[in-house]
């Protein structure tokens, strides 16, 4: 199979040869000829499985090919991301994939002043990459219109849902004109997802590469038990240890990124972070810096675990457990991408384990555990079963109780000397 046999046009195929692309993957195999149909399509996928090319390719190729020049502050495709960051990264994919093509692309999320991005708007676009909350900012503002409206994308739509976006998808959705094409792409796909996927495709074909809620076989998965205050040090302790190149470390809360960056950059280790609270161009430029390999260790919460493609990535840290099971498999799925092997080492406190145990039920496998010398935590990690059950912990023997009248008159004084 090639992609020339997919029927993309020459353009988009002197693209993939400039990019290295030989054989298309099997989301793309099947999603490409769906799309250039003009088929609704519910596609599940794991991450690093390609599946945004097998969007973005045929629809570049439809926007090419079909349709009436686009009008002043519409767009005919539009494509729905939950983070900054996988905006940024969908539509770099989009504008490399589009090189030879003479279409008008454009991104828009919140965080960055809204004035350019309405600019980019008058013109009409042929594509719109955006976050839901500045998509509703622009079309309440008049920027944007969806009568020219063709094809809705949504990627990673559970993660949109997850981050409480529920809301604004409805008033998107309510905008929209009822007749256009809907694409669904996830990496995992929820009960409610499910539902909702009910409400918006019609008779869509459903391509489900890998089983529901698996990670990436490719990755090698393990726990290091380890008291939730001796974290940093044996994070740092492991750096060294085994020499790891770059990492990228998933932290709970911003303020514990900005803690761990501190700490390893007191030991003169190269970090960065990335989290909510910063500017979206310190999040751009910490993520560029890590991808130049100016920054060994990268430090994020969960906002990035969706919008992060970096090629040659072997290790992931669990610093802290993901409070939702879902974002374990996001997360572990930037290592082990096209093919590569890679390692996702979690480091996991007693109070973490009802995370634990969620998460090998989600992915039905049970994490092996690995104890290192010197970190053995004094409050132990229970066992968890192959279910994902916590095991109760086993009940210390009892001691022999000491009679009253003994403990009362305190040592056995009968070989005292007088």
């Amino acid at each position: 199979m090639t992609f020339a046999s997919l029927g993309l046009i020459d353009p988009l195929l002197q693209a993939l040869t400039t990019l290295g692309y030989k054989t298309p993957t099997p989301v793309q195999t099947q999603a490409i000829p769906a799309v250039l149909a003009g088929r609704d399509l519910m596609a599940a996928a794991q991450t690093g499985t390609g599946k945004t090319a097998g969007f973005a390719l045929p629809l570049l190729q439809r926007l090419t090919m079909e349709g009436p020049q686009v009008a002043s502050n519409s767009v005919r495709v539009l494509v729905l991301v939950p983070t900054r960051e996988l905006a940024e990264q969908v539509h770099e994919s989009f504008r490399q994939y589009g090189a030879h093509l003479p279409l008008r692309m454009a991104v828009a999320y919140g965080g960055v002043s809204i004035n350019p991005q309405m600019m980019k708007l008058r013109k009409g676009l042929d594509l719109l990459v955006a976050t839901p909350g500045r998509l509703l900012d622009l079309y309440r503002q008049n920027a944007l219109k969806f009568n020219q409206l063709q094809t809705l994308v949504l990627d990673e739509a559970d993660r949109m849902l997850d981050l409480g976006f529920s809301r604004e998808l409805d008033a998107v959705f309510a905008a929209l004109p009822k007749r256009r094409q809907t694409l669904l792409f996830s990496a995992t796909f929820s009960d409610p997802i499910r539902a909702m996927a009910g409400a918006l495709l019609a008779d869509p074909l459903s391509i489900e590469i890998s089983p529901r809620n698996t990670t990436v076989k490719s990755v090698k998965q393990w726990l290091i038990p380890v008291d939730k205050k001796r974290k940093a040090e044996l994070f740092s302790h492991l750096l060294k240890k085994k020499r790891w190149g770059q990492v990228l470390v998933f932290v709970k809360t911003r303020k514990g990124v900005e803690q761990l960056v501190d700490t390893l950059q007191a030991q003169g280790v190269s970090a960065d972070s990335i989290h909510g609270d910063k500017p979206q161009p310190a999040r751009l430029r910490a993520l560029e810096r890590f991808k130049a390999a100016e920054v060994q260790v990268l430090v994020a919460t969960d906002v990035a675990a969706r919008g992060l493609d970096i090629d040659d990535l072997p290790q992931v840290v669990n610093f802290d457990l993901p409070i939702v099971a879902e974002d374990y498999i996001h997360r572990i799925g930037r290592t082990g991408r096209a093919g590569a092997s890679g390692e996702a080492i979690s480091l996991v406190c007693a109070d973490e384990v009802q995370q634990l145990a969620a998460i090998e039920t989600l992915t039905r496998q049970t994490l092996q555990r690995v104890d290192e010398p010197d970190f053995a935590p004094e409050h132990r990690v229970p066992q968890t079963d192959s279910r994902g059950q916590i095991l109760k912990k086993p009940k210390k023997p009892k001691k022999p109780k000491v009679s009253a009248s003994l403990s009362a008159v305190g040592p056995d004084r009968r070989f005292s000397k007088h």
